[in-house]
């Protein structure tokens, strides 16, 4: 039986997203087990009247909730019985418990899985890898992308292995392309930190380095993984998800500010509503955090039932392909530096 908790609290669309997506995953799943941390009566009024297997939920009451507005020591020191907090304790102290999904306040998540839970043995620093669409067809990984500020060339060959093994257990990608983000494709471009990352990645076998990423080519099909530094990729994945939004603005705009185009509109209906669930980020789950020694998923604040659904859906993987036992046996090959 795979165990996953549930923050219940601390999203935009909580409780009532954060239960119905677990609540679906769940009857997909026939050895999956959810635990829900959060106000109990509230958890237990929203699960009336549903169809469910009682067996296989737990709940577990935690009144206080995270403010994205509250600082991530404050929460840990002052927030013991929060959903978020409550959740990291037991999955920290209960060896049954496999991995834990919130859509709550990230700095307080970061802070909470990395003194509570820890790492995988010989992990400097784990790092988020959230996933968009490509312009093929298929997906790519960004890691990392908001964890870590400052990184080290041995923090991006990790990432770039974590990352590679994660596209390759959970979504089934032979060989993932990994490249690193860069200001331009050749080798001796970027900074001193990008230049000495280059020569490890291609002195890495157990990944398939394909070079320097500009950050125009994201979304071109040609990459399963992108590493860089938590500042750039977080600026990296909200610039591409903002770019997409306000293109499908102006698109709609556009549409309706003359009769022809409505008319090639409605014509064109089907591809445009494909082409809107392709582009919506609801869609493909939430950003793990690689390298952390059990399963945390974080969904985006804004997560509704899809999107947690897909969050579960990837910590059952995660488990299921025992990714952190891989994780270490490939990382401990090599020497690395606490930092």
């Amino acid at each position: 039986m795979i165990k996953i908790i549930i923050d219940c609290f601390g999203g935009d669309h909580s409780p009532e997203a954060n239960i119905d997506g677990a609540l679906a995953a769940l009857a997909k799943m026939p050895d999956l087990y959810l635990i829900f941390t959060g106000d109990e009566k509230t958890i237990k009024d929203h699960l009336a009247g549903k169809t469910y297997d009682a067996d296989r939920v737990e709940i577990v009451h935690a009144p206080e909730v995270v403010g994205c507005d509250e600082r991530p020591i404050d929460v840990i020191r002052l927030k013991r019985e929060s959903s978020m907090i409550k959740a990291v304790r037991m999955l920290r102290d209960r060896d049954d418990i496999n991995a834990m999904v919130s859509t709550g306040s990230t700095g307080a998540l970061v802070a909470a899985a990395l003194t509570r839970i820890g790492r995988v043995k010989g992990v400097i620093r784990p790092a988020f890898c959230p996933i968009l669409p490509t312009m093929n067809g298929g997906i790519v990984g960004i890691c990392d992308s908001g964890a870590n500020v400052e990184v080290t060339p041995d923090h991006l060959r990790q990432f770039a292995i974590m990352a590679s093994l994660y596209m390759e257990q959970v979504y089934g990608i032979e060989k993932p392309r990994v490249a690193m983000l860069n200001v331009g494709k050749e080798a001796e471009k970027g900074d001193e930190i990008r230049q000495k990352a280059y020569i490890l990645l291609q002195e890495t076998p157990e990944i398939n380095f394909v070079g320097n990423m500009e950050s125009r080519d994201l979304l071109s099909g040609n990459y399963d993984v992108v590493v860089c530094d938590g500042f750039s990729g977080n600026v990296l994945v909200k610039t591409t998800e903002g770019t997409a939004l306000e293109l499908l603005k102006k698109l709609k705009k556009d549409i309706y500010s003359r009769g022809i185009y409505k008319l090639g509109a409605l014509l064109m209906k089907r591809m445009f509503m494909e082409e809107k669930e392709f582009m919506n980020y609801q869609n493909y789950g939430g950003s793990v955090l690689l390298g952390t020694s059990k399963t945390v998923v974080k969904g985006h604040g804004s997560s509704k039932a899809v999107a947690v659904e897909k969050c579960v859906e990837q910590a059952y993987k995660m488990e299921v392909s025992a990714l952190s036992s891989k994780m270490e046996e490939i990382i401990m090959r090599y020497e690395h530096y606490e930092y």
